[in-house]
């Protein structure tokens, strides 16, 4: 059994469900893949404000694949898989968008590396660049 959880990036750069469900619905198993998913998310925003990058969107998608084909109270995650979509205006931005992902990723999110000691845990990135960009 998969379970999945989304956030998506708010205004005020902070982290809310993505299906329109509040923490107070989601099960023990479902609240450790949002902690960690607001880890990373969290992680991002805080690298990208060293730098004069813009993401105008970030929605972070985790996945738990559980042992049993049902939820009992037995289930563990025997693999997990995040998946960051960014929207930004420049390449450059794109770049710099990048390098905090993965350094949040590989580095910096507590939760993440966690994660790493119960399963493996794969990851996907696609960040989109919506902007035109001038030549100079």
């Amino acid at each position: 059994m998969i379970q999945k959880i989304s956030i998506r990036m708010t205004k005020e750069h902070g982290f809310a469900l993505d299906d329109n469900r509040t923490l107070t619905e989601l099960n023990p198993k479902e609240m450790l893949l949002y902690a960690a998913a607001d880890c990373a998310g969290r992680t991002i925003v805080g690298l990208l404000k060293e730098h004069t990058a813009q993401m105008t969107s970030l929605v972070i998608t985790l996945e738990g694949t559980l042992s049993t084909p049902k939820l009992i109270a037995e289930s563990r995650y025997t693999s997990f898989n995040i998946i960051y979509l960014a929207e930004c205006e420049t390449l450059k931005d794109q770049i710099i968008i990048s390098r905090a992902i993965n350094l949040a990723h590989d580095k910096y999110c507590g939760m993440l590396l966690m994660l790493r000691k119960i399963a493996p845990l794969a990851h996907e990135t696609s960040i989109v660049t919506t902007g035109v960009e001038q030549e100079a």
